[in-house]
């Protein structure tokens, strides 16, 4: 097991996409590049940064677009620059893994090792996020990663609504948690609210009750897809173990955010709160079902 820090520099970064693999790859490499000159140790990138957000529109042409690990286009390059830069990279990506594909994670530790693989395991699917067309549903379980700068504990995106996915994390050993991210705008016939707000509110809900430092990247800009188009929030943001948001960006910036977490501090509050010493595991059986009755072999 790695040294547990009692401080890390955290950078998530704002980014804006293209349809080109490759201007994507090098303004992501150079958004961390400048992130570890800030002192950054752990970086986050956006979700599936290396094109634009295609689940806006169902096209069979864009299952193209992944890639297995093994002799993957860019995994290997970010491998490299980890180590160069001694920086710990969770880096999203699409996975093909024989005829399934899935929307994916590996985290890379500073020293370029590839630690693991995590799959979305929450898939959503309404329009402009048509997820449950191209991805299948994760199978990895929840992931926690021993870096040479904590644990890492890192869902992805829609994982980020659901309080369950932040807990198991949290009891894994997670130091912090990290969420890369495409969200914006809602179609004109959606009746979701179109704002960042909610989003930002319900992964400061994870920080409260979980004591514990979130953060979030974000693409922005427009992006048109098909006949769609949408405008991505940014508002990537760190939150810390009380849940204030401690760094934020706006609508239009593009970088790393970086923020000093305090993660003995955070470990001292959390002891503290008591909220994983009163948990009543054995109460909690509707939640592994669906009807709140019925559970599944």
């Amino acid at each position: 097991m790695s040294r547990r820090p009692d401080h890390i520099k955290l950078a998530v970064v704002q980014m804006h996409v293209t349809d080109q693999l490759e201007d994507n790859v090098s303004r992501a490499m150079g958004h961390v590049r400048d992130a570890a000159a800030q002192g950054a140790q752990v970086i986050l990138l956006p979700e599936l940064f290396e094109n634009l957000y295609f689940c806006q529109v169902e096209r069979e042409e864009y299952f193209a677009l992944a890639h297995e690990i093994e002799g993957h286009p860019f995994i290997g390059r970010f491998q490299e620059l980890a180590k160069e830069l001694g920086v710990v990279l969770p880096l999203s990506y699409f996975e093909k893994a024989g005829q399934a594909h899935y929307n994916s994670l590996v985290c890379i530790d500073a020293d370029g090792t590839l630690l693991g693989n995590y799959r979305k395991t929450h898939i959503p699917d309404g329009p402009g996020y048509e997820e449950k067309y191209y991805f299948n549903g994760g199978d990895t379980g929840f992931k926690v990663w021993d870096t040479q700068f904590g644990r890492v504990g890192v869902g992805i995106c829609w994982d980020q609504w659901y309080p369950e996915t932040a807990r198991v994390m949290m009891l894994q050993g997670a130091d912090f948690l990290l969420y890369p991210t495409a969200i914006g705008t809602e179609p004109a016939e959606v009746d979701t609210p179109n704002s960042y707000l909610m989003w930002q509110r319900a992964m400061q809900g994870h920080a409260v009750s979980n004591s514990t430092f979130i953060g979030a990247a974000n693409r922005i800009g427009k992006e048109r897809v098909g006949d769609l188009e949408q405008t991505y929030y940014g508002h990537a943001f760190i939150a810390d173990y009380t849940g204030e948001i401690v760094a934020e960006f706006g609508e239009t910036e593009e970088g790393p955010l970086v923020f000093d977490l305090d993660l003995k501090e955070a470990r001292k509050f959390r002891a503290g709160m008591g909220f994983f010493r009163d948990r009543r595991p054995e109460l909690y059986g509707p939640l592994l079902t669906l009807d709140g009755q019925t559970r599944r072999g």
